[in-house]
């Protein structure tokens, strides 16, 4: 017998579901599978067959929940469950499917998951919201095949330019926007599709932690207040290629050996104690003509900055580029620094990341409040719309790579809070909308 659809009760007086975490493991599964690595690693990149794949295996799933699912212009895929009231700002909530070159499973995997959960269980338990839900699955946050992290939702929150879609390439020097032509999005859309406080009120996001810290001090969740800002920079550094055995070393003009000595200075920098949050990573590096008997006569660096401290962060890049002409001049090597993508840091408000730990206490959950230094879609959303974080433990800390891994437990635990953190602010927001 179906029951009339009702209205969520604060959680002393409404049922505690449980999340199935046999169903969460099987979906976790399948979706290893798309992209699966020789070493049980994922490999799942932007705007690829197979990123697309993915999307369209979680839309059947939100369909059998039933949302009404569409996929943007950009690639982004969004499951919709109405609410009662029509015209109100949806509350949303979901991560990414792309991943690193043989990455983990669980990185944006649980938080597109977990999101779906909810609604799978708002729908056992016969529950209506008062706002409409969403569920979006952004594309592209990765940025690994492009250099530049989050572009479906920069697409969708004014931060991705037309420049963007020419000036961003993949190894193979194929362009952002030719990529999405090539997997069926429309890129010159941009622009037309942008969200706003209308159609959103808040964006949820459950993700990994991708470090050790909630693991060392045995809290189940964690709570961000600030995710790191990052700047990306490529480093051209153009010697000369020469016989490796009949050039004297003195007259030698070689690209790898500059570009190491870059490399060094550049973890030099970071390592700094004055710089506190600060970490730079060579990332990607690339040789020409890369052969055992040839002077090296180009290098190519692709150099990551992060920090919480916007200022620093900053600082930090021009002395990643100076220190890189510092060492062309020395080695008489030509440097050229090209700016790959710059995002500040996120600071998530207050009054939103309050509600979720109100939530937790009223659950028995343990958490900490903490600092992301890995970026997210949540950082982007937040520069529109309030946005919140879930962390759950990483086993390890592991991340970005096959060894990357999280309990279902902890799983499970991020699926109740985010259940009752969408419940909560949606009583909470029509209580203030007079909707109550």
């Amino acid at each position: 017998m179906l029951r009339e659809p009702s209205v969520a009760a604060p959680i002393g007086e409404q049922a505690r579901p449980t999340p199935n975490l046999g169903r969460l493991q099987a979906d976790l599964q399948q979706f290893a599978e798309l992209g699966a690595t020789a070493d049980s690693g994922v490999s799942r990149l932007a705007y690829t067959p197979l990123e697309r794949e993915a999307h369209q295996l979680i839309a059947r799933r939100m369909r059998d929940a039933g949302l009404e699912v569409r996929v943007d212009p950009f690639g982004n895929t969004i499951g919709v469950r109405p609410g009662r009231r029509a015209g109100t700002a949806a509350i949303a909530s979901g991560s990414h499917l792309d991943s690193v070159p043989n990455g983990g499973r669980f990185d944006g995997t649980v938080g597109v998951l977990s999101a779906l959960e909810v609604m799978r269980l708002l729908r056992e338990q016969g529950l209506e919201t008062e706002h409409p839900l969403w569920l979006v699955v952004f594309a592209a946050e990765e940025g690994a095949r492009f250099g530049a992290p989050c572009l479906g939702s920069k697409a969708v929150t004014g931060l991705l330019t037309s420049d963007d879609l020419t000036r961003l390439r993949d190894a193979q020097g194929i362009a952002l926007g030719e990529a999405m032509r090539g997997v069926g999005c429309q890129p010159e859309t941009l622009g037309r599709e942008r969200w706003s406080a209308r159609d959103l009120a808040a964006f949820l996001e459950v993700h990994i932690e991708q470090a050790r810290v909630l693991e060392t001090e045995g809290r189940p969740i964690g709570l961000v207040d600030g995710i790191a800002g990052n700047t990306r920079v490529r480093l051209i550094v153009s010697g000369r290629a020469d016989h490796s055995g009949a050039t004297p070393m003195h007259l030698r003009r070689d690209a790898l050996a500059a570009a190491a000595e870059i490399i060094l200075g550049v973890e030099a920098l970071a390592r700094d104690p004055r710089r506190r949050s600060t970490v730079a990573t060579v990332g990607r590096i690339e040789i020409e003509p890369n052969n055992l008997t040839t002077v090296p006569g180009r290098a190519v660096l692709s150099v990551d900055v992060r920090d919480i401290d916007s200022d620093r962060q900053r600082v930090t890049a021009r002395e990643v580029a100076q220190l890189a002409y510092r060492v062309g001049e020395r080695r008489a090597a030509q440097v050229l620094v090209e700016l790959i993508t710059d995002s500040s840091p996120a600071v998530l408000p207050i009054w939103l990341r309050q509600h979720v730990a109100e939530v937790c206490t009223e659950l028995g959950i343990d958490f900490r409040v903490m600092n992301s230094g890995a970026g997210h879609d949540a950082a982007v959303v937040a520069r529109v719309v309030p946005a919140a974080m879930v962390f759950i433990p990483s086993r390890d800390g592991a991340s970005h790579s096959p060894q990357e891994s999280s309990s279902l437990a902890d799983i499970g635990r991020g699926v109740e809070v985010l259940y009752h953190a969408v419940l909560r602010l949606d009583r909470v927001l029509a209580e203030l909308e007079g909707l109550g």
